[in-house]
């Protein structure tokens, strides 16, 4: 019965971080739309592009090397958990290595994207 339990939470627990995802984005929203109809009220004159600026603020100076900073670590925490199991044969690692690859490859397209596009803003 306790292995059952187990796959149920995974999918009870991805389903509740997805929900607060969007709850969150929910009332960001909602917050905003409020802060529109206060400045409204007050007499504030709202151009489109502080409308643009309030509603999608440009990202971080440095989001690019942040993510790449993050899936690396993820890649090399897969990797080292490979390293962990006790496997005589190997197959263990060779398992995680290749799951380590994805994130891998996804941190070192985040690091040439930083590098490339990061200066000029």
């Amino acid at each position: 019965m306790a292995e059952e339990l187990i796959p149920i939470t995974m999918f009870i627990a991805l389903a509740v971080v997805i929900s607060f995802f969007f709850w969150f984005r929910y009332k960001a929203r909602g917050d905003m739309q409020q802060t529109f109809r206060t400045a409204i009220d007050k007499g504030q004159e709202l151009t489109p592009e502080i409308i643009d600026r309030l509603g999608n603020p440009p990202p971080p100076k440095h989001k690019d090397l942040r993510l790449a900073l993050i899936w690396l670590a993820i890649a090399v925490g897969l990797a080292l958990c490979g390293f962990a199991v006790p496997d005589p044969s190997g197959h263990a690692l060779q398992g995680c290595l290749a799951g380590a690859a994805f994130p891998f490859a996804i941190g070192v397209a985040y690091l040439i994207m930083w590098r490339f596009t990061g200066r000029e803003q």
